[in-house]
């Protein structure tokens, strides 16, 4: 017997600035998780050599660490079902608290990490197993965030409340460019390769401690009953009795991730080996565009309010479908750094589409005994094959010398969430949160 339909907060229902400081609380340490996972992202380009050497060419050791980055990825699902399973058994605030800590830790161990030239093969091995660690925290993070979030905010205005993850959830990729960004001007080529891409990594543990403190102060959104309920945290109740919100999730979240991490993570690399752009432009360009990509979210979970999540999703995936191929062949091409900027800035606005009030859809799709679990299992299940994924495949066709495959293989993969979110309901027509008590 499924608890549809509730859940209880501790929030008192009529103190809006309580949910506000709970949403900011839970987003700020959102923000420091996922600036500790991706700072690995935008400084690998100089240190990809010191652990797996590849003499000159640029695109194997590229590869490589990619592969890293994706293996993390793959430990998504896994630390999606152990922080899905406390967080409905035990309570979102711990669950939330555990993960921040993991994270912290491993960018601590990264940051102090001897290289290939001195432990030899040792440092790659010891690279992949921290990456897996903070691949299980930020497997977590996402769905337990969602959730909480989701429990707090006000109805009516869920799609503006829930934009906040992506919010903070950007905020931790733009913090991590502009980390890389900081370091080019004080730093050279060489001084950074040596030893300064290091810091970033300094930076993302301590900032981690605070976030762990920020969490500790957030108010419990899961009732006792949802709790205590026989299938609590339960992945078999999950894939009994929520089948089919479970794959549709999987289903536009596949899509989702892949253009995500294709107009964020990889595109660096894409400005820099098919483009031709410098290191220092490309990142200097992703910086300016993650900002903007920032700043759209509460716009356009504004705008999902008004015409609902689903029409929302609809036109995401329609303008993915036909515009991917002419974009990422354009950027290809163009030898003008504005022209490609303007591209990749539309591209991201579609993409604010889906990442706006994702974890608003998915929330309300799952009972409160299993949401945290429904969430991020689902949505680490389609990150650990298509988003973390997207780098790797697009470097691998490049690397084979028919990178426009990779174009071809975005918009197939919008295709498919575009059926998923015609199959789904609007989440302003009924669902889980629906009867939330703290609306």
């Amino acid at each position: 017997m499924t608890d549809t339909k509730e859940t209880a907060s501790t929030v008192d229902p009529h103190d809006t600035r309580k949910r506000i400081f709970a949403i900011v609380a839970s987003a700020s340490g959102n923000l420091v998780e996922w600036y500790d996972f991706y700072i690995y992202a935008f400084a690998s380009i100089y240190f990809a050599n010191q652990f797996y050497p590849s003499g000159n060419d640029q695109v194997a050791a590229l590869l490589k660490t990619a592969g890293i980055f994706f293996i993390g990825f793959l430990m998504r699902p896994i630390g999606g079902y152990i922080f899905g399973r406390i967080g409905d058994r035990y309570g979102r605030k711990l669950s939330m608290m555990i993960s921040v800590v993991m994270m912290c830790l491993g960018s601590l161990i990264i940051a102090f990490l001897p290289t290939y030239a001195t432990w030899g093969n040792a440092a790659g091995i010891i690279l992949l197993l921290v990456r897996m660690m903070q691949g299980l925290s930020v497997g977590g993070e996402y769905g337990t965030t969602a959730t909480y979030m989701s429990e707090v905010a006000l109805k009516g205005r869920r799609g503006f409340f829930s934009s906040f993850q992506y919010v903070t959830l950007v905020g931790g990729q733009l913090l991590a460019v502009l980390v890389v960004v900081i370091l080019e001007m004080f730093l050279n080529d060489q001084q950074i390769r040596a030893w300064g891409w290091r810091i970033p990594f300094v930076i993302g543990a301590l900032t981690a401690i605070i976030a762990f403190y920020l969490r500790r102060s957030l108010h419990e959104t899961s009732t006792e009953k949802s709790r205590t309920s026989v299938e609590a945290g339960s992945l078999i109740s999950l894939l009994k009795n929520h089948t089919r919100s479970f794959l549709l999730v999987v289903g536009f979240t596949s899509g989702g991730s892949l253009t995500f991490y294709t107009y964020t993570t990889y595109m660096q690399k894409y400005l820099v080996t098919t483009t031709g752009f410098s290191a220092k432009d490309a990142n200097t360009m992703m910086l300016a565009a993650l900002f903007i990509f920032m700043v759209l979210q509460p716009l356009f979970g504004m705008l999902a309010d008004r015409i609902g999540t689903r029409t929302s999703l609809l036109m995401w995936s329609a303008l993915s479908i036909i515009l991917t191929i002419p974009a990422l062949s354009f950027i290809g091409s163009t030898h003008s750094e504005l022209a490609a900027f303007f591209v990749m800035v539309v591209m991201l606005a579609v993409s604010c589409l889906y990442t706006s009030i994702g974890g608003i859809v998915k929330a309300e799709m799952f009972p409160a005994s299993v949401r945290a679990l429904g969430v991020g299992f689902s949505y680490a299940v389609a990150n650990a094959l298509f988003g973390g994924s997207a780098e790797y495949v697009a470097l691998w066709f490049k690397n084979e010398g028919v990178g426009n495959y990779f174009y071809w293989y975005v918009t197939i993969m919008m295709v498919i969430a575009f059926v998923c979110a015609y199959k789904m309901n609007d989440a302003r027509k009924g669902g889980y949160l629906q009867g939330h008590h703290i609306d």
